[in-house]
């Protein structure tokens, strides 16, 4: 194979030199660049025509700043909090809790494969061909500041005992013997004094084991390639030899070797240079080479590996992308095991757990030395890390890697329709282990070997690429991406690729290949698992829910005073839920203040807000995909998961966690799990201070006391038969997190489950806390009288009775209340990315905001509070101001409206409330100054709301004046507003801010939904305020535009086509939401007019919800590709990613940088929403201060801090506001309510009902006539805010926002004394770690970020192609494609949107690609482009096009079958607005997702084919995986079922099934077909098309109920003309 080929018109570049030899060996090449490491900069340099590039040109450097740029290399950057975390040399017998701040600070992603040789033989070629992929990897990778650092890189081989050998004998040791020798790879101290002493320690451990040291080898490395970062912490690498002379097992000698790893790690914890000593391996089997290192040059900085002696049977190699900036040596991979890819979104739980565990983890093959093996899990590793030491604990007692494998990333096994017809046996393994471990959930591919098998698996959700192929001298290649080796598609018998939940293992020995079900039947089959579940596994019987209220109406209002209930708990949350089944819908943001500022009493679940997954892991989808999710729960004892045995699974099975009263008694009795009552009431009659405390310590020890005494079952509960005044209920998250952390520390928590009956829980906020902190099941006794009070109280039943309400029972009203708590459940767990209930519990995915230290260590140990706050005496105070009300004289007869939802007069104050917008309306519409003043007046008097509020200015400077300060016109140009969704607010409110914003220079965003056409042109046409163009608004004038800015790119990818994105000066991708974050966009049906359907590519009156953000944005390399992406179609628009605060954003944004994004947004909790599940306004997302501190001192810390604009947004109100943010390290700013606010909003907040009263927020005609505002109110708005920031900036004495911006010097704490505590701490916000080296200005006014040099460059300065799009004309192009050609053809098509927008070009662009395509093939494309690629693709091809055609067919002679091999990746045709898209072969997962109205013809898909297709027509040819046409609420879907394994795997909820009998139907399918054919040559279509009689009734027609009137899909439809057929409906 010639090295170097001419390629047409590109003699500048050179496919990959991949070593290769003559003779073919029987190789197995797995190579997964999973996740991670994507910033492929193109190694083509323009104008360079030498034919081996530079190194420099390989590695795709970018030059983006030529100054030097300092990180700080603090490894344990954990913030302020750093003293909060013992270390570990005190009392190392007590398990400690993992917490949290170590977690995040350590998020990481990657590449990663493997290499294996079927026949056991050991080459040096599998070395150099391990390298050579891991260099093909380089663009997977992520590297620091100074661009020189990898994140790190390795490989693991077997040992080279030759190569060894070799250098003992010139040593002058005898060769060693390769039974009873370990290896060890250990990263040594720099300094030589610390080394010394660090290996006397290991050989003293070694000695004393009984161990013979037989030499140190000096692995020979070359330190002039190392990153500076890199240099700073380069251990001193070496290798040790020691003999184990006592075993002749290989499996005992490895426990051998681990025993002595661990106890050296013991001994050297309480070393100073402890944490400098780290064993890469110690084993017999295998060695381990890594380093953070750039994946190329891992080969030459270790010269062993250059070696021709260095030979092995099979290698695994990593290449490490680390979001966050301090990669370290240790973290790089493989780990000693695995090679991880992905994230684990349940670190947190499953450290916990590891540690509950270490009390009853015994093994007769640790031969009673299991003590010296502890701790199992190490918080401040990463969760890879983690991962590693579970499943080696697991396999070193005696587990196959496979089987450990399964026990920890169990698939989605429950209604699995293959799994549960073929392979029962493997379902019983799943439920046998599903309640001993709680998975390790989230994200993953893994790749594992123990020396004896090689093999890898993916995680439940397939959210990570793997494809494999297999060539006919037996060779098996997996890879996440096709084209990383260049192979002759004529040798190639078969491709495919692994799906969600599978596993591949190669058996070294044996030289078998076990694909997924072989695998893991034979593992199910090992132990009779089927006999032991059905004999111990019990199920929880439903029991019927109570038909009566057991308490009369004056008891159940007591209680409810008592416990903290509100009216508007009961009314708009229990009973909503009770009468609907599913949680309240509400609108705008939450703008009370936080609970520990607020004046009013809170429950304890107030302090708490829910983490979510952005960027580094997706969030999943309980809507669509709720097939991989699960909300079972085992109670009971959790035996020792090392012996396997029947009594493991003597369990209680609960199908959910939420019990009613009958349920609960069940458990109260059951003989087995011997359950024990606790009460949790604390005494005040001898004073409140310090009783909380003392009853939280008595309740631990009798819990602990109980379960020492045989109690399986500890139920916690605030139940008695008469409340008593001076014995209040302890809040009851506070006892069941006291006492899951006490039974943790005392190694009790596996023998008992904690089950809670409380009053307080009524929302489904408060079960995840519940859950989350420990709790497995709760019944929530109040909530469950409540609805039945509601349903038999008089006004309920006259509303049923007139048809007011839909009719429910007594049971329904309870089944519903449980319904709801449910899917909200689900839906929390999925803005994790979790998918198991049993992983959630415990694993404390909350940050607490104004709680202190106390009350965190006591009961929710490990959880982030930074700010601080109320100690246990204050927290008794709160609970007791509700508990008082039920007994004072006075006690009003009806529940007190806390006003926290909705504003009232003496209820909770609201940001946003009727008197701020009446003074607001008066100063913009009068454009009167002392109305402004007034209403800042208003704001500066308000009660403390927000955290900003504690703080105040000071200055160092005198004041100066006012005229020397930067004018107003230059600081609106930072303003922006929010995004908002044409849909949401009405078309008039949309138009008016985008023209405001457009008369300052500042930037409106058009929110997603596309933008209609007509706004792009200035008008001309105005007069006296009014324009034909846009007759619906006021006081315009000529040079208006209404378009806006920023443009929006969702999930939901609505109204995105070529054209919106090329005429958009910014493009915002949404990753999360203020108000929802972790969720996808609602816009209610009656809300979808047909104009709005016509923008969104939908249908009329159809409810569009979009998928949470995880379909192309579900991890940091995703987004890096979707960055690169929209920079190729628009090159100049700079790209922003909205993220929402909370803890760990800095780590986030790091990564978002490092994926090459322009701006960064930070929305806080307080953002507005035009609809929302209420729980998730309230109780989502963190404060924008903490966040956007966060992010600018990490990445400042980090060297990023220059690359990015940081714009924040939430709640801001006045020029206070901005300048605040800008102390903190703003750039822009964002408004978004207010700007609402200014046009005209009175805050009804029923935005959600669409009958908003003055049309800021309805789609309806009548009350949209009724729009009061016109763009200049806006434009004296923000002209008055800038103002005041001119104003306050004088009497800083500082004459520009450039100089005060990350200043937060001028900031200190205000006197101002909270009701509630005294004890908040904001040193955090008040911190600094230094200025960014350019000024604002600079950082805002720097050039867009580039591609670099791409493929569609080359092409568009081909002069043929350049006049075919000049001048319309037709040209025919041949060109070459590598894998690092990523989203080729979008920035032509970018070109041909911006000359002709979406449909007006005439000519023709005929191009054909050969070769492996990257990732992004064919996207955006515009009509008229018409693109074939012979060879295959990865990745998302045809994502966003908008027309022409895109065919892909196999290379010319293959060796394999087409339509058996996929040839796409997965994701295609996400967001499609028209064309047509033809594969010869089948495609991977979410085939045509969100596609509106693209046609496609394939011959297989993945699980998900067709998801929220809302257009278009979808043809398979051949097999498709589960849950078909989720969401799928327009267009059609025509699938061959020829082994009637269809029906299951459809999704039935919105789509009906039915043959294909409209005559219509018939041929719109036929004449697809009959394209497909003559364009990829398809034998199965033209097999299909011979015998169509035969075809035809195989078929079935998926259709949604918007297109069942269509011809096509309703066979009685009446031809209305004759001869008028038209072959799709759009």
């Amino acid at each position: 194979m010639s090295s170097v080929q001419s390629v047409v018109g590109r003699p500048d570049v050179v496919p990959r030199l991949l070593y290769s030899s003559s003779n073919a060996r029987d190789l197995v090449f797995v190579d997964f660049v999973g996740l991670g490491c994507k910033f492929r900069r193109s190694r083509r340099k323009l104008g360079v025509s030498s034919t081996t590039p530079s190194a420099r040109g390989l590695l795709g450097r970018n030059n983006w700043s030529s100054s030097s740029i300092r990180a700080v290399l603090d490894l344990e950057r954990i913030g302020t909090s750093s003293s909060k975390v013992p270390s570990h040399s005190d009392d190392d017998s007590k398990p400690k809790v993992a917490n949290l701040e170590d977690i995040i600070s350590e998020r990481g992603a990657c590449g990663v494969g493997f290499i294996a040789n079927l026949e056991n033989k050991a080459s040096h070629d599998i070395i150099k061909d391990a390298l050579t992929a891991l260099g093909c990897m380089e663009h997977r990778g992520g590297c620091g500041a100074d661009n020189d650092s990898g994140d790190g890189s390795g490989v693991m081989t077997s040992i080279p005992w030759d190569f060894f050998n070799d250098w003992a004998v010139k040593q002058g040791i005898a060769a060693f013997d390769t039974l009873h020798t370990g290896v060890g790879m250990i990263f040594l101290p720099q300094d030589d004094e610390l080394m010394k002493e660090a290996k006397t320690v290991v050989e003293n451990i070694f000695k004393q084991e009984g161990l013979e040291v037989l030499g140190w080898r000096r692995v020979p490395v070359d330190t002039s390639i190392v990153g500076f970062y890199a240099r700073q912490t380069l251990p001193n690498i070496q290798q040790v030899f020691v003999r184990i002379g006592k075993e002749e097992n290989v499996d005992d000698i490895e426990r051998e070797l681990y025993i002595c790893r661990k106890l050296i790690e013991r001994a050297v914890n309480s070393e100073i240079w402890g944490n400098e000593l780290y064993f890469c391996s110690l084993s017999n089997q295998t060695v381990v080479y890594k380093g953070m290192l750039r994946s190329e040059v891992l080969g030459r900085f270790y010269f062993d590996l250059q070696n021709d002696l260095y030979k092995s049977p099979f290698a695994i190699y990593h290449r490490r992308y680390s979001t966050n900036t301090s990669p370290r040596w240790p973290l790089a991979q493989p780990m000693r095991f695995l090679g991880h890819n992905g994230e684990i979104n349940t670190i947190q739980g499953n450290l916990n757990w590891m540690r509950s565990r270490e009390a009853s983890l015994k093994s007769s093959v640790w031969r009673g030395r299991e003590n010296e093996i502890r701790p199992f899990g190490n918080p401040k590793a990463s969760d890879s890390a983690n991962l590693d030491s579970t499943a080696e604990l697991l396999i070193r007692s005696g587990r196959t890697p496979e089987e450990a494998l399964m026990i920890l990333v169990p698939e989605a096994y429950k209604n699995h329709p293959t799994l549960s017809i073929k392979y029962p046996e493997v379902v019983d393994f799943y439920d046998y282990y599903k309640g001993q471990m709680e998975a390790w959930d989230g994200p993953a591919l893994l790749l594992f070997s123990d020396g004896k098998t090689v093999g890898a698996c993916l995680d439940r959700n397939g959210l990570r690429p793997a494809r494999y192929w297999r060539t006919k001298d037996n060779v098996v290649y997996v890879a996440s991406e096709v084209g990383v080796l260049p192979i002759d598609d004529s040798k190639v018998m078969m491709k495919g690729r692994l799906g969600p939940g599978m596993m591949i293992a190669v058996d070294l020995k044996s030289g078998q290949v076990y694909e997924n079900t072989e695998v893991k039947k034979r593992v199910a089959l090992s132990n009779p698992f089927g006999k032991w579940v059905t004999e111990n596994l019990r199920s929880l019987k439903p029991v019927n829910f109570l038909s009566a209220t057991v308490m009369d109406n004056e008891a159940i209002l007591r209680r409810q005073q008592a416990y903290g209930y509100s009216s508007e708990d009961v009314q708009m949350v229990i009973e909503t839920m009770a009468a609907q089944g599913k949680e309240p819908t509400f609108c705008m943001g939450d703008d009370i203040p936080l609970a520990v500022l607020s004046r009013k009493p809170h429950m304890l679940y107030d302090y708490f807000k829910q983490r979510f997954a952005q960027v580094t892991n997706p969030a999943i989808d309980p809507l669509r995909e709720g097939l991989v999710m699960s909300l079972e729960v085992n109670l009971g004892t959790r035996g020792n998961i090392l012996e396997v045995g029947p009594g493991n699974a003597s369990q209680m099975i609960l199908s959910s966690p939420v019990l009613n009263e009958g349920e609960l008694d069940t458990l109260l009795r059951d003989p087995i799990l011997k359950a024990q009552a606790l009460p949790t009431f604390f005494d005040i009659s001898k004073g409140v201070d310090g009783s909380l405390e003392k009853t939280i310590y008595k309740l631990c020890e009798a819990a602990d006391e109980a379960v020492r005494n045989g109690s399986q079952l500890l139920v916690l509960s605030d139940r008695s038969d008469e409340p008593e005044p001076t014995r209040p209920a302890i809040p009851i998250l506070l006892a069941v997190g006291a006492v899951h952390q006490h039974l943790i520390q005392n190694g009790l928590r596996m023998s008992a489950s904690i089950v809670a009956n409380t009053a307080q829980c009524f929302s489904t906020h408060h079960f995840a806390c519940l859950i989350g902190y420990g709790a497995s099941a709760i019944c929530p006794y109040l909530a469950l009288e409540t609805c039945r009070q509601w349903r038999l109280s008089n006004k309920t039943v006259n509303l049923m009775r007139n048809g007011k309400m839909p009719t429910v029972t007594i049971e329904q009203a309870q089944k519903n209340f449980c319904k709801a708590v449910k899917a909200g459940l689900l839906k929390i767990l999925s803005k994790m990315g979790i998918s198991l209930l049993s992983s959630y519990c415990g694993a404390q995915i909350f940050e607490a905001y104004g709680l202190g230290k106390d009350v965190i260590d006591i009961a929710f140990c490990g959880s982030v509070s930074t700010i601080g706050g109320l100690t246990l005496d204050e927290l008794a105070r709160e609970t007791l101001s509700f508990w008082v009300k039920a007994f004072s004289e006075d006690t009003a007869k009806r529940l007190e409206n806390f006003g926290f939802i909705q504003f009232r007069p003496g209820g909770e104050y609201h940001g946003n409330n009727p008197e701020m917008s009446k003074l607001l309306h008066k100063a913009v519409r009068q454009k009167n100054e002392s109305a402004y003043s007034v209403y800042q007046q208003h704001l500066v008097t308000r009660p403390v709301n927000v955290l900003r509020d504690l703080l105040e200015f000071k200055s160092d400077r005198p004041p100066i004046p006012v005229g020397r300060v930067e004018p107003a016109s230059s600081i609106v140009l930072r303003f922006c507003t929010g995004g908002m969704s044409l849909g949401a607010i009405s078309r008039e409110t949309h138009e008016a801010i985008a023209i405001a914003m457009n008369r300052l220079g500042g930037k409106s965003n058009s929110g997603e939904g596309g933008e209609d056409p007509i706004r792009w042109k200035p008008l001309t046409d105005v007069v006296d305020g009014y324009s034909p163009t846009l007759p619906h608004l006021k006081g315009l004038q000529n040079g208006d535009t209404a378009t806006s800015a920023i443009k929006q790119v969702a999930s939901g990818r609505f109204g995105v086509t070529p054209t919106f994105l090329v005429n958009a000066d910014q493009i915002e991708i949404k990753i999360a939401q203020g108000a929802k974050p972790g969720e996808g966009g609602q816009l209610p049906g009656k809300k979808v007019s047909a104009y709005i359907a016509r923008l969104r590519n939908s249908k009329p009156g159809v409810p569009l919800i979009s998928p949470p953000p995880h379909h192309d944005i579900y991890s940091i390399e995703d987004l890096a590709q979707l960055i690169f992406d929209l920079h190729q179609v628009n090159p100049k628009a700079k790209v922003s990613v909205k993220l929402v605060a909370e803890a760990g954003i800095g780590t986030v944004a790091s990564g978002v940088a490092k994926g090459n994004a322009d701006i960064i947004q930070i929305s806080g909790h307080d953002g507005g929403t035009g609809a929302s599940p209420v729980s998730s306004i309230k109780h989502a997302g963190g404060p924008w201060e903490l966040g956007l501190t966060e992010t600018h001192q990490t990445l400042i810390e980090n060297g990023l801090r220059e690359r990015v604009i940081l714009r924040v947004d939430g709640g801001f109100k006045s020029g206070f506001d901005v300048l605040m943010a800008a102390a903190m390290g703003a750039d822009e700013y964002g408004f978004g309510s207010v700007a609402m606010i200014a046009t005209g909003c009175v805050m009804a907040r029923i935005c959600h009902t669409n009958n908003c009263p003055v049309g800021v927020a309805s789609q309806r005609e009548e009350l949209r006539a009724r729009f009061p505002g016109v763009p200049g109110d806006l434009v004296n708005y923000f002209i008055y805010v800038a103002e005041e920031v001119r104003g306050m900036l004088a009497q800083l004495g500082y004459e520009k926002l450039d100089d005060v911006i990350g200043r937060t010097d001028l900031l200190r704490s205000r006197d101002i004394s909270l009701v509630k505590t005294q004890h908040l701490d904001l040193s955090y916000i008040l911190s600094n770690v230094g200025l960014p080296k350019w000024s604002s200005t600079t950082i805002r006014n720097q050039d867009v970020h580039s591609n670099g040099p791409v493929l569609d460059d080359n092409l568009l300065s081909d002069p043929e192609i350049s006049d075919a799009i000049q001048n319309e004309k037709v040209v025919h192009k041949t060109v070459t494609i590598y894998n690092v050609d990523r989203a080729v053809c979008g920035r032509i098509a970018g070109v041909v949107a911006k000359k002709y927008g979406d449909t007006g070009f005439a000519g023709q662009l005929n191009i054909t690609f050969t070769g492996s395509a990257g990732q992004s093939f064919g996207c955006f494309l515009t009509p008229g482009m018409n693109i074939r690629l012979a060879g295959e693709a990865n990745d998302y091809v045809g994502k966003g096009m908008a027309g022409g055609e895109l065919v892909v067919t196999p290379a010319e002679s293959t060796g394999f079958c087409p339509e058996d091999a996929t040839i796409v990746g997965n994701t295609c045709l996400y967001g499609a607005t028209g064309g047509q898209v033809f594969v010869r072969g089948k495609a991977g997962e979410r085939f045509a997702v969100r596609n509106s109205l693209a046609q496609a013809v394939v011959e297989g898909t993945g699980d998900h084919c067709c998801e929220y297709m809302t257009g278009g027509c979808v043809v398979v040819l051949g097999k498709v995986g589960r849950n078909v046409a989720a969401g799928m609420t327009g267009g059609l879907a025509y699938i061959l079922d020829e082994d009637d394994t269809l029906i299951p795997k459809v999704n039935k909820e919105i789509v009906k099934i039915q043959r294909v009998l409209a005559p219509v139907g018939q041929m719109q399918l036929k004449s697809l077909i009959q394209a497909h054919v003559e364009k990829t040559g398809s034998s199965k279509g033209s097999s299909i098309l011979k015998e169509w009689d035969k075809y035809l009734p195989l078929f079935w027609q998926l259709v949604p109920p918007s297109e069942e009137d269509t011809p096509e899909a309703c066979a009685e439809y009446e031809q209305v003309a004759t001869g008028q057929v038209t072959l799709q409906s759009a």
